[in-house]
């Protein structure tokens, strides 16, 4: 971070600066740098792209700030946006600053340690009301209605992930081309459009410190679009797989046992949203595929100099466990047809 060229970006932009500007780095590595910049008086976020290793749409700053800033007012907690650099002229990369949220961040079992068993589950009750908001939000009403192209959403999002693996691919996996070919033939004939975070966990949500069953900001929405709501809470609960950590590198607070199942956060969340679970083992499968195909392009990235730490060249050792565990989701809807989360 180029202090001195954040301080006059700031000042820049009509944001008083008093006294000295000093900048924290919160997290890094595999997801966009965030950054605790403060003054003597206020404290902001800032929000920048990686310096290497970027994947295509995968750290679009201009789609963080643009739906951020629209969800202010809603029931959607989120942190205000204070200023967006789109050209990057500052900093050299596009850049996003917004009121900084006090709370906690549960990103990995320590974190996680200092909850009891009660707060654990009321904090993932939150979460899954949380996202069952964001769903219903009107994205017309928000300005958002240019926001993604909803329509045959399921369909194009089988597409691209196929074409990132060919991106990425650190070696031939038989798996990949069978859930690839079979997520192609059950795409639903219909589905539901909303506004979706596409990377929704805890710890991309800052709780209430004294009371973690209030979510104070949802963070991190640079893959955010408008799409198949289907998709955001699929994705929720495939993240609780154990073999995710190799995806992020630690011992991740969402993959703990001590949460709800994912069997138990899709039923809340269907009984919550008044949504049919419909082709459900698809968006399982599906949320599967894209999981593969990220952990293989982190350790593709790795190999080609872009190590983002946490033994990135770990992460595809997730991939074949992932496409495995699509495959199987697929090959239950063909036995047995349409099932409830209840006999997931």
């Amino acid at each position: 971070m180029d202090v001195a060229a954040l301080r006059d970006y700031l000042v820049g932009a009509g944001i008083d600066v008093e006294g000295e500007l000093r900048v924290e780095l919160i997290s890094g590595g595999r997801s966009n740098l965030t950054f605790k910049a403060y003054d003597d008086r206020t404290t902001w976020v800032v929000r920048r792209p990686p310096t290497s290793g970027l994947t295509p749409s995968a750290h679009d700053m201009a789609r963080e700030y643009t739906v951020t800033s629209r969800l202010a007012g809603t029931s959607v907690p989120v942190a205000a946006a204070v200023a967006f650099d789109a050209d990057g002229a500052a900093l050299g990369a596009p850049m996003t600053v917004v009121e900084y949220v006090e709370g906690s961040v549960i990103r990995d079992r320590a974190d996680l340690a200092t909850l009891t068993d009660a707060q654990v589950e009321a904090s993932a009750a939150a979460l899954v009301a949380t996202l069952v908001d964001l769903h219903a939000v009107d994205y017309w009403a928000a300005g958002l209605e240019n926001f993604g192209r909803p329509h045959e959403f399921v369909a194009r999002q089988v597409a691209l992930w196929a074409r990132q693996w060919d991106r990425v691919k650190t070696r031939d996996l038989p798996d990949f081309a069978a859930l690839h070919a079979a997520l192609s033939e059950a795409i639903p004939a219909t589905s539901d459009a909303s506004i979706i975070h596409g990377d929704f966990r805890i710890d991309n949500t800052i709780l209430d410190s004294e009371s973690p069953d209030i979510v104070r900001a949802v963070v991190d929405w640079e893959m955010s679009t408008l799409g198949d709501p289907l998709t955001d809470i699929a994705l929720m609960c495939v993240y609780r797989t154990p073999v995710f950590d190799l995806v992020l590198g630690a011992d991740a607070a969402w993959t703990s046992p001590r949460l709800p199942s994912p069997e138990v956060l899709a039923q809340r969340y269907a009984t919550l949203s008044g949504r049919d679970l419909a082709d459900w083992n698809f968006y399982l499968a599906l949320a599967n595929f894209k999981l593969g195909v990220i952990g293989e392009g982190i350790t593709h990235r790795a190999l080609h100099g872009s190590d983002a730490g946490g033994d990135a060249r770990r992460a595809a050792e997730a991939t074949p466990e992932f496409m495995a565990a699509g495959l199987r989701a697929l090959r239950t809807v063909s036995r047995t047809g349409h099932r409830s989360t209840e006999s997931l």
